[in-house]
C-alpha cells in the first residue's frame, strides 16, 4: 500500500444478515502505530463510526460479507451458476442467496446513512484510484465460508478485516472471485441509489472479493 500513509486507513467489514434477528455484525481496525479495533452488532453504530472516520480525514475501506456483483451469462442455463472462485458455495443458493437478499437493502441503507453524515467524500470500487486520493470510501466484498467461519457474526467480520489488511500489499492480486461474463453490480446500484454517484457505469463495475 505504497500510496497510503500507514495511519491513514480504517478497514471495516459488515457481516450481512437480519438486523431484527440479531444476525448482523461488524468489525473494524485502524492501521497504524496505535491500532484501534472494534466489534459491534449495531448497524446504526457502524454508520456513525464510518462517517466519523471519514469526517476526520481518514480513508475508509468498507467491506460487506455478501455477494456484491453477479455474472449475467449469455447461456440462460448458466444464469445462476457460481462465480469462479466460489467453490461449492455459489452466490445463488443457500447462505449466498440469503446474504445477497439481505444485502440488497442493508448495503443501500448503510451507504445512504454514511452519505447523509459526510460531505465531499468520494466512493470507489477501483483500488488504485482510491489509493491515489487524499480521502475516500473504498467498497469491497468479503467472502467468509467453510472453515473460516467463527462463532459469531462480529467474528466473521473481524476475520474478513484481517484478510483485507494482509492483502494490502496487492489488493488486486488478492481478489479471489472472477467471471468471464458481463456482470450486474449490486454495490454499484447501491451507490447510485444512495446518491454517491450518478455514473451509470457503476452498474457494470465489479469490486474486489477478499477471503481469509
Amino acid at each position: 500500500m505504497s500510496d497510503l500513509s500507514p495511519d491513514s486507513l480504517v478497514v471495516y467489514c459488515a457481516d450481512i444478515g437480519s438486523v431484527k434477528r440479531g444476525k448482523f455484525g461488524w468489525a473494524c481496525r485502524c492501521i497504524g502505530p496505535d491500532p484501534r479495533e472494534s466489534r459491534c452488532n449495531d448497524i446504526q453504530q457502524l454508520v456513525k463510526h464510518v462517517a466519523s472516520d471519514l469526517n476526520s480525514g481518514r480513508k475508509v475501506a468498507l467491506g460487506f460479507e455478501c455477494p456484491l456483483w453477479v455474472p449475467v451469462a449469455c447461456d440462460p442455463n448458466r444464469l445462476t451458476s457460481r462465480r469462479c472462485g466460489e467453490g461449492k458455495y455459489p452466490w445463488s443458493a443457500g447462505a449466498g442467496a440469503t446474504s445477497l437478499a439481505a444485502g440488497l437493502t442493508e448495503t443501500a441503507w448503510i451507504l445512504s446513512g454514511v452519505r447523509s453524515k459526510t460531505q465531499h467524500v468520494e466512493a470507489f470500487l477501483d483500488w488504485p484510484r482510491f489509493a491515489a486520493t487524499d480521502n475516500g470510501l473504498f467498497l469491497w466484498e468479503a467472502m467468509v465460508t467453510g472453515a473460516d467461519h467463527t462463532d459469531s457474526d462480529e467474528g466473521d467480520a473481524a476475520a474478513a478485516v484481517c484478510a483485507f489488511i494482509k492483502a494490502l500489499h496487492d489488493i488486486k492480486a488478492a481478489n479471489v472471485v472472477t467471471s468471464p461474463h458481463k456482470i450486474r453490480s449490486l454495490i454499484g446500484a447501491a451507490l447510485l441509489w444512495a446518491g454517491w454517484s450518478d455514473d451509470l457505469k457503476l452498474l457494470k463495475t465489479r469490486c474486489v472479493v477478499i477471503s481469509p
